[in-house]
């Protein structure tokens, strides 16, 4: 696909999002505020779906990982022991004539501004990614905190809390999922780059002769989820190896997905060694708390760390990118045997619409909206009685809707109604009462 095709396909994505309520920027009415993205009627069922099949594969599914909520205010020491506060930092520039401001490190030619074309670029400079708040009556730095930049670190904090809660033991994980913020100097590529995200992560706390082992596990287990659960194609994922690791790491991976502007990181598998939990043993002066001691051998040590780390909104955005196609359906426009359609090719698990229920007119209203109100039991329904059917098949293909019901008169007489399939179109007769059972066989 060319580099235009992409960036058109990029705006029709964006372009729909906002057209039926996915996603659409924050406070839009004031112009706006860049890097903060709200999730409409259409988007919040997307993504909570999303998170609730991360959940139940990570943590339902397993008897070896746990859940927790964190705050997302913690301890100011906690971003000192996590290097953050003095670390988390990239090199930023401004360029003097157009006054816009980069990233060092996203620039061809650091030199060169890629908006105006200047070379009057101030030198690099550090800045923090950390957002900061402060807690209390009193704003100065004794009352200084952050919002987390990661949920993994309250994780490390609380583990030996949550160890004995749960009478896990070695080696188990710990998963969360939860907002993080990061104060990105150029937010870019809708909701791949934000200020404010969801992140789904899960640490697994093992022995180190076992580490290796696990990171591997881990690794497959994270690749079935995209392939096998979302049904992302193996040809639009790739492993991005890294080549720097940290000094305390063994090993590091990302899962890249193929976005219209290029291979973009969803998840990352990482190897952390023992380092957080020396870390926060140090700073915290609470060393128990962070060790483990095994009962046979006599010994306490630091558990060695496997991370899974995910972006819940890029795993969206994938999704939405995915999902997008066009294509030609019937119509009866004058003049028109058909029209181009657009369509998203959901799973329906994480459909923001899985059933809508189309009375054929007005007039059968009660009855149709009956209906809809014992499938709302089991799916996540919609009711659309404005426009001509054709056009409330448009609305529902664009929004990923896996099955449409058309209530007509003749359901009065047969108790039959007709089924449309989203991305085939064909459509059957099925009886009323049938019809519960066959979408639950389906969805």
């Amino acid at each position: 696909m060319s580099e235009q095709a992409n960036s058109d396909l990029m705006s029709k994505v964006v372009a729909l999002c906002k057209r039926r309520g996915i996603i659409f920027q924050s406070s839009e009415i004031y112009g706006g505020i860049n890097g903060f993205w709200d999730y409409g009627p259409n988007g919040a069922p997307l993504r909570r779906s999303i998170e609730q099949l991360w959940w139940r594969n990570m943590v339902e599914e397993r008897d070896n990982v746990v859940g927790i909520d964190s705050t997302i205010i913690c301890h100011p020491r906690v971003w000192h022991a996590s290097g953050h506060v003095e670390q988390f930092a990239d090199l930023m520039t401004d360029c003097l004539a157009c006054k816009k401001r980069y990233r060092v490190d996203q620039l061809e030619d650091p030199g060169l501004c890629p908006s105006c074309g200047s070379r009057e670029m101030t030198e690099p400079r550090q800045f923090n990614l950390m957002m900061k708040t402060y807690v209390g009556p009193v704003f100065d730095e004794e009352h200084a905190a952050y919002l987390r930049a990661e949920s993994c670190q309250p994780i490390f904090v609380n583990f030996n809390t949550v160890r004995n809660a749960s009478r896990q033991k070695i080696p188990f994980g710990i998963a969360q999922t939860g907002k993080a913020f990061r104060n990105e100097i150029n937010p870019r590529f809708f909701t791949f780059r934000s200020r404010e995200f969801m992140q789904m992560e899960m640490e697994f706390f093992c022995r180190e002769e076992e580490s290796m082992d696990w990171y591997e596990y881990w690794r497959a287990e994270r690749w079935k989820f995209y392939t096998e659960t979302l049904g992302i194609a193996e040809d639009k994922l790739r492993w991005n190896p890294h080549e720097n690791l940290a000094h305390y790491a063994k090993a590091a991976v990302d899962i890249e997905y193929l976005f219209p502007f290029g291979w973009g990181e969803i998840e990352g598998i990482h190897h952390r060694g023992t380092y957080d939990m020396m870390r926060h043993a140090e700073y915290s002066g609470q060393e128990q708390d962070c060790k483990v001691f095994d009962q046979e051998s006599r010994e306490s040590y630091f558990p060695t760390v496997v991370e899974t780390s995910c972006g819940l909104d890029r795993i969206c955005l994938m999704m939405l990118c995915d999902g997008y196609h066009e294509d030609l359906a019937e119509t009866r426009k004058e003049g028109k045997a058909e029209e181009e359609r657009v369509l998203l090719r959901l799973p329906a698990a994480i459909a923001p619409v899985q059933v809508a229920v189309l009375p054929l007119s007005k007039k059968l209203a009660e009855p149709a909206s009956e209906l809809k109100n014992q499938l709302r039991r089991h799916f996540r329904t919609d009711y659309d009685e404005g426009g001509s059917i054709g056009r409330r098949y448009r609305r529902q293909d664009e929004l990923g809707t896996p099955y449409c019901v058309t209530y007509d008169f003749d359901s009065l007489k047969d108790q039959a109604v007709t089924l449309r399939e989203r991305d085939s179109m064909e459509q059957q007769r099925l009886p009323m009462a049938e019809l519960p059972a066959w979408l639950l066989d389906k969805l």
